[in-house]
């Protein structure tokens, strides 16, 4: 490929080599090849409908750019660092084609409103593909929810046992996060899928574009109002980030948890062996390498975000040579998150629930408490008296080492009167579960109506 600048008619030496590798973004813009092409494509086809080039010519354009296209995705095609980006290099593969002919491709845009319009495309279509792998992840807590809709469990607060809740209620939760996260990941496709493409370097063109036909050949749903927000701003691809962030929030939490449940100290779940890693030294070790990896690249796609942040924060309108260093951030969030989510799906589709360690959980650190007092609260007594009355039963019962419902009638008699045999039935856990069949609680009914709603929504 050559070299030449197709900018360079202004200057009389050429960029020296360090700068062009410092300039340069071909690095990691090649991948948006297919999004540049298409645009192209869609602003070419307009340059003709509009008389603005000749018909032909527009053909002939159109017809070589998708031979490039599909040279590259036979590997037949070596990028160029002195080309700069991929729009320079497609352009100059075009010219090298098809001459003169291919210098009309430019008519009516700049690179300016050129990348943003590429960055959009892209962003849209990971977006898509990322939706799905959410909807792929749903799926897998919902198999595992009704799989395990017997299983009992501790539920906690500030990491202490609290109250006695269903595997399934628990898993559900997640289920939730992630059905915000979809949304959110529609609503900004959403705001992105609008074409930049005719705003020019900043202030638009005096051509006679058809801006509506480019976007609707681009499936976009329309067309930015003001030519310099439409080149200078890059707010959807912080939302993105925003949004791989929350996305990526909610993994870590449940890896936290799914690390904690598979220690010897929780043994709550064992991770299946092809999810595990071992230990080079400690053979007895299975260690959940997948969930921490998830936790740690949180991180890393938080710092994408913040980083791309501020790039912006400082810049005045239009276009800066800063906004370059948007594809870096946003493409290692979005790559980051797209490997995630289908491992860490796989690791939950195969782990093994263990039952009767989560009862057995749940049966120790006075997690029936409550209920006792609900229970005097329901025998008439003010529920801060019932509060104080079993804190006190839960004191006597630390000292004596026995659970609440290990005590004797007797026993229950010396703290409240009002305590008699259906009290047993009243704080056993499966009552504690399913007496909170409140919309949205975690009795058995609940759990399983809200997974009836969300597969008649399928």
């Amino acid at each position: 490929m050559k070299t030449m600048k197709l900018w360079g008619g202004r200057f009389s030496k050429t960029t020296d080599s360090a700068v062009d590798d410092f300039n340069s973004s071909i690095r990691f813009d090649a991948r948006l090849y297919r999004q540049d092409i298409n645009g192209s494509i869609a602003h070419c086809a307009m340059l003709g409908k509009q008389g603005i080039i000749p018909q032909a010519d527009a053909d002939l354009i159109i017809k070589t750019l998708g031979g490039i296209l599909a040279d590259i995705e036979k590997g037949k095609i070596a990028f160029s660092v002195s080309a700069e980006d991929i729009h320079m290099n497609i352009e100059t593969l075009l010219i090298e084609r098809i001459g003169d002919v291919g210098k009309r491709l430019h008519t009516g845009r700049s690179r300016n409103d050129q990348v943003a319009l590429d960055l959009r495309l892209y962003l849209r279509d990971a977006c898509e593909k990322i939706g799905s792998d959410i909807k792929a992840l749903q799926t897998a807590l919902l198999d595992l929810a009704e799989a395990n809709i017997a299983v009992i469990m501790p539920g906690y607060t500030h990491l202490q046992k609290a109250q006695p809740i269903l595997f399934a209620h628990h898993l559900m939760a997640y289920y939730d996060m992630l059905e915000r996260d979809a949304g959110r990941l529609s609503e900004c496709i959403t705001r992105m899928n609008i074409s930049p493409l005719g705003s020019g370097a900043l202030a638009g063109t005096t051509y006679d574009l058809d801006r509506d036909y480019v976007a609707a050949q681009l499936g976009m749903k329309g067309v930015t109002t003001n030519s310099l927000d439409g080149v200078a701003d890059r707010d959807f691809a912080i939302e993105t980030c925003f949004v791989m962030s929350m996305i990526m929030m909610h993994i870590s939490r449940f890896s936290e948890e799914i690390i904690l449940w598979s220690s010897n100290e929780f043994s709550f779940i064992e991770l299946d062996d092809a999810y595990s890693t071992g230990s080079s030294i400690m053979p007895q070790k299975k260690n959940p390498d997948i969930a921490e990896l998830a936790r740690g690249k949180t991180g890393r796609v938080y710092g994408d975000l913040i980083a791309l942040l501020t790039v912006m924060k400082g810049l005045p309108l239009a276009y800066n040579k800063d906004m370059q260093e948007d594809k870096e951030q946003v493409f290692d969030a979005i790559d980051t998150v797209a490997m995630t989510l289908p491992v860490f799906t796989q690791m939950l589709a195969t782990m093994r629930v263990n039952a009767k360690s989560m009862r057995s959980g749940a049966a120790g650190g006075f997690t029936n408490a409550t209920d006792a007092a609900d229970y005097l609260v329901k025998k008439g007594l003010a529920f801060r008296d019932a509060h104080k009355v079993i804190g006190e039963m839960v004191a006597y019962c630390i000292k004596e080492q026995r659970p609440i419902e290990n005590l004797t009638m007797q026993e229950f008699k010396l703290f409240s009167p009002l305590f008699d045999e259906a009290v047993f039935t009243a704080i056993s856990l499966e009552a504690c579960v399913n007496m909170r069949n409140v919309k949205g609680g975690t009795a058995t009914g609940q759990v399983l109506s809200r997974i009836a709603d969300i597969k008649k929504k399928q």
